[in-house]
């Protein structure tokens, strides 16, 4: 499993809500096509942050690199006019991102070597 953590300001003309909409059809459909396991958006409350962090957190669970990579190929298929409306409907509304890719610690596979030590 790994975590595609995405912190995103919006537009200052963009409405919280829309952007959630647009949002929830675009996940629900990479995740319909398997391209994603499960998503969640997260807004910042009472302005509790550091000035570095963004106003939504989206936080997007993949199973593994291949999986985050049809999701990829998915947002920039070109000729599929219903994914780039989908796509554009959530872009259009966004200002500011910054991306992280994150995956559990320890991993299996280090735990495991670590125990033969």
């Amino acid at each position: 499993m790994n975590l595609y953590h995405c912190m995103i300001d919006l537009k200052d003309d963009a409405k919280a809500l829309a952007f959630s909409q647009a949002l929830e059809t675009w996940m629900e459909h990479l995740r319909a096509n398997d391209a994603i396991r499960s998503w969640r958006l997260l807004r910042r409350k009472l302005n509790l942050a550091a000035d570095d962090c963004k106003d939504f957190l989206l936080e997007i669970e993949v199973d593994d690199l291949a999986q985050l990579d049809r999701a990829f190929r998915m947002a920039g298929a070109e000729g599929d006019q219903v994914v780039e409306r989908m796509h554009r409907q959530v872009h259009q509304m966004v200002s500011q991102t910054r991306f992280a890719l994150y995956r559990p610690f320890p991993d299996a596979e280090r735990a495991e070597r670590m125990g033969l030590i």
